[in-house]
């Protein structure tokens, strides 16, 4: 049976969350439709929202993790760039190094959860 618990890893500088689960997806999905606007509507946000979360990672990180192209005749487009794809390849490893490292405590932690309604 698939445990109940996640876990969820988020880094923050400040006030401001770096990198977590959502900005993460929303990197996979730029990663996979090339455009900002695609990313937002797959994943129900608006446009406004994802280009906020890329500009602050591209702020906060010592290099940007998205390209965008803006306008042109196919309309522009956008794609992480060889550091965006580091930072999410990093961020997928740490995740799943997290995982192993509390699987035991986590699986103990769900024999004791009850599922909330």
């Amino acid at each position: 049976m698939p445990s109940k618990i996640t876990a969820r890893l988020r880094f923050k500088l400040g006030s401001v969350i770096l990198l977590g689960p959502g900005k993460t997806d929303l990197l996979q999905a730029i990663d996979r439709t090339g455009s900002i606007s695609a990313a937002a509507r797959v994943m129900g946000m608006s446009y406004k929202r994802a280009w906020q979360l890329v500009d602050e990672m591209n702020r906060h990180l010592s290099e940007p993790v998205v390209m965008a192209a803006f306008g042109g005749s196919h309309g522009g487009g956008a794609r992480l760039t060889p550091f965006g794809q580091e930072v999410l390849a990093r961020y997928r490893h740490m995740l799943t190094s997290l995982e192993a490292a509390l699987a035991e405590d986590i699986a103990w932690l769900d024999s004791h959860a009850i599922e909330a309604n």
